[in-house]
């Protein structure tokens, strides 16, 4: 199992290859780039289009480029965009009712309740991301500090597993 889904992989590729290409670049420019489908890439880019992330040009030497830079645009919104909402569950009560697919189970689970606190958590990582930090070549996500503070559930109990030193007697 992906978080990220094939679209949400590829959508990163190509905005990664615009915020490196700064004059852009076509769909076709960039699917021989990633050997990628011509028209999934040409979706791709239309769909980021629509939501703001490229602006295209037409003409002889028309392409797509960056609508805004990539530091002001987060992961999460990214994501938010291109998968129609990040849900990390079927049943995320913290989520509008968007017509989701319903769980069998969702009177009587237990986990909806700390799958919802881990959703919320690791929004909030992915709303500190961006994608310059992301296509940043020099990895400034090499010490992630949004990640390094991620508790995803409240600690409950602490145990500690201390291996006693065998002894070995002779006879």
């Amino acid at each position: 199992m992906t978080l990220l889904s094939r679209k949400a992989d590829y959508a990163l590729l190509i905005l990664s290859y615009l915020h490196q290409n700064t004059g852009g670049g076509n769909a076709r420019t960039v699917a021989d780039k990633f050997g990628l489908s011509p028209s999934f890439v040409a979706n791709i880019l239309k769909e980021l289009a629509h939501h703001g992330f490229v602006a295209g040009h037409r003409g002889v030497k028309g392409g797509y480029a960056l609508a805004r830079p990539a530091d002001t645009i987060t992961l999460a919104e990214l994501l938010e965009s291109i998968e129609s909402g990040f849900r990390l569950t079927m049943c995320n009560p913290s989520l509008p009712d968007q017509h989701h697919e319903q769980c069998s189970l969702a009177g009587a689970c237990t986990l909806k309740g700390p799958l919802t606190v881990v959703h919320n958590r690791l929004l909030e990582v992915l709303r500190a991301v961006t994608l310059a930090e992301l296509f940043d070549p020099n990895g400034s996500l090499s010490q992630p500090s949004a990640l390094l503070s991620l508790s995803l559930l409240p600690a409950t109990t602490t145990t500690t597993c201390r291996s006693e030193p065998a002894t070995v007697t002779q006879a």
